[in-house]
C-alpha cells in the first residue's frame, strides 16, 4: 500500500522514529512533530564474514522501538548507506547481505570492470571492494544466488522489514552504485542488460508511505499497528534534503559536508560544476526528486579514528585543549599525509605517513582532515556557503581548520540536531522548520595556509 502525497498529509501529529542504519553504527532517535530529538539509542555494528549484521541490527531493533511503545508514534522513516543491498526470496531475506568492504576476488572484479558502464554516463566511480554496489550484485549473480529473489537498496530492506512491502528508491539506487543514468533518471545500461533493473523492487518516491507497520512488529514492540512506514533514503542524501531545510542554504548556491564513516560533500550548484574526475573519488549523487548532485567524498571518520588510536576527537570537555595542540602541529609541521584509506578519497594511491610527531595526533589528525575536505571540495566547485553536518562538525579543530583554509566561504554548522535525521523528517512534513541555528564558525589561529603548502609539497614529493 503506497499512499499519495494527500495521503502522507494525513498523518496525526505525534511523535516520528528515525532509524539510520550506517557501516559502523546502526541509530534510532524518536522526534516530536516540532522536530525536537527526545530520545535517541545506538549500537555499533558487528563485523566480520563479510556480511552485514543484519540478524543482530533486527534483534536491537526491535528491542530500542519497545522502549517507546508508550509514545504516540505515528511514522517510521529508515535512512541507509548506499553500498548495500538485500535479496528477498519467497517473503524473506535469502541471504545476509554482503559487507562493501569485504574483498571480492580478482578475477570478478576484473569481469565486472570491463562489463561496467563509463564514469560518464553513470556518474560512479570505480571504488574498491563492493563499494560500487554493481560489483556485488555481479559477484552475487556469477554464484547464481540471485535465482528468483528481488532486490532492494539497504535502507529499503529496513522499510520491507517493518512493513512488508518492497519498494526501491533513487536517491539509494543513484549514490556510486553503476546502477543509475543521473542524466537520464534511469536504470544504468549494465543494470539493464543484466537483467538487475528488474529484479529490483519497485521505485518509490523516498516521502511515500508504503504501508503500516507488520502486525508481529507491532506485537513485539508495543506500537501502533497504524504507524506508517516511509519508503526511506539515502543516509549522504537525507543529510542534503536537511540541510536545504535551513534559508542560508535551501536554494542558494551551497555545499553540503556530511560527516560521519564517510566525509560527503554534495554541492547545489546555481553555475556549472567542473568536470568532475573519476580518479579522485568524485561522484554524482542524485537527490530524493532525482537531480543531479556533484559530489566528492572520502573516509573520512575512518582515518580519524585510524589515525588518532580510536580516541574521540568530539568530546565538548576536550575542544580547548585539541586546539591548543593544533597550534602546536601547525607550529612544528607535524602532519600526516594520505591516504589511510586506500583507493578512496581525492588522493586514492598514495600511501600514508606522518612527518613529524605531533603533540596530540587527535588534532593532526582533524587537520589532516580538513586538508582533504578542501582538496574534495576544489573538485567539485564548491563555493560561497558550505554547512558542515553530522559527528564531526563537534570537532572544532576541523571544521575551523576547514573555515581557516577557504576564507572565501561562510563555513557554517548548527547548534542543535540537524543531520541525516532531520532530513528524513523533513520526509513526512517538508515544511518542518529546522530546531537548530546555524553559526558561522570562527577560523583557526595560526599559518594554516604554510601549513597546507608544506603538506601540498610533501604530498607531491613523496614516492
Amino acid at each position: 500500500m503506497i499512499v499519495s502525497e494527500q495521503g502522507r498529509r494525513a498523518l496525526n501529529d505525534g511523535a516520528f522514529i528515525v532509524i539510520d542504519m550506517g557501516k559502523s553504527l546502526s541509530k534510532v532517535s524518536l522526534w516530536d512533530r516540532a522536530g525536537r530529538r527526545l530520545d535517541v539509542r545506538a549500537r555499533p555494528n558487528a563485523v566480520g564474514g563479510g556480511r552485514l549484521d543484519v540478524v543482530g541490527i533486527a534483534a536491537w531493533l526491535v528491542e530500542a522501538l519497545g522502549a517507546w511503545s508508550a509514545h504516540p508514534v505515528e511514522a517510521i522513516v529508515p535512512v541507509g548507506h548506499g553500498a548495500g543491498a538485500a535479496a528477498l526470496r519467497d517473503g524473506a531475506l535469502a541471504f545476509a547481505p554482503l559487507d562493501y568492504e569485504a574483498a571480492i576476488p580478482a578475477d570478478v572484479m576484473e569481469r565486472y570492470r570491463a562489463a561496467r558502464d563509463p564514469f560518464g554516463v553513470t556518474g560512479s566511480p570505480a571504488l574498491p571492494h563492493g563499494l560500487n554496489l554493481g560489483a556485488q550484485v555481479w559477484w552475487l549473480a556469477e554464484q547464481a544466488a540471485l535465482e528468483r529473489t528481488t532486490l532492494l537498496p539497504w535502507a529499503q530492506y529496513w522499510a520491507w522489514y517493518l512493513s512488508g512491502v518492497a519498494v526501491s528508491e533513487v536517491s539509494s539506487l543513484g549514490c556510486h552504485t553503476d546502477l543509475w543514468v543521473p542524466a537520464a533518471a534511469t536504470y544504468s545500461p549494465l543494470a539493464t542488460r543484466m537483467g538487475w533493473a528488474e529484479r529490483f523492487a519497485p521505485l518509490a518516491h523516498a516521502r511515500d508511505v508504503i504501508d503500516t507497520l507488520r502486525p508481529d512488529i507491532a506485537a513485539a514492540t508495543g506500537l501502533s499497528a497504524q504507524v506508517k512506514v516511509l519508503a526511506g533514503i539515502h543516509d549522504s542524501n537525507a543529510a542534503l534534503h536537511g540541510a536545504r531545510g535551513f534559508g542560508d542554504v535551501a536554494d542558494h548556491e551551497a555545499t553540503v559536508l556530511s560527516t560521519g564513516t564517510w566525509f560527503v560533500a554534495m554541492r547545489r550548484a546555481k553555475s556549472a560544476a567542473p568536470v568532475l574526475p573519476e580518479g579522485r573519488d568524485c561522484l554524482v549523487n542524485v537527490d530524493v526528486d532525482a537531480r543531479a548532485v556533484p559530489s566528492a567524498r572520502f573516509m573520512g571518520g575512518r582515518e580519524i579514528e585510524m589515525a588518532s588510536g580510536g580516541q574521540p576527537v568530539d568530546n565538548p570537555a576536550e575542544q580547548a585543549a585539541l586546539l591548543a595542540a593544533a597550534a602546536a602541529s601547525l607550529a612544528s609541521g607535524a602532519m600526516l599525509l594520505p591516504t589511510l584509506a586506500p583507493g578512496c578519497g581525492p588522493f586514492p594511491d598514495c600511501t600514508a605517513r606522518w612527518i613529524g610527531e605531533p603533540q596530540d595526533r587527535r588534532a593532526a589528525a582533524c587537520l589532516y582532515a580538513a586538508l582533504i575536505a578542501d582538496a574534495a571540495l576544489d573538485l567539485i566547485g564548491a563555493r560561497e556557503t558550505l554547512l558542515v553536518e553530522g559527528r564531526f562538525a563537534s570537532a572544532e579543530v576541523f571544521v575551523r581548520a576547514l573555515a581557516a583554509l577557504r576564507p572565501d566561504s561562510r563555513v557554517l554548522v548548527a547548534d542543535g540536531p540537524a543531520d541525516a535525521a532531520y532530513g528524513a523528517l523533513r520526509l513526512i512534513e517538508p515544511g518542518l522548520a529546522p530546531a537548530a541555528r546555524l553559526r558561522q564558525v570562527e577560523p583557526l589561529a595560526g599559518d594554516v595556509h604554510t601549513y597546507r603548502a608544506r603538506w601540498q609539497t610533501a604530498l607531491e614529493t613523496t614516492p
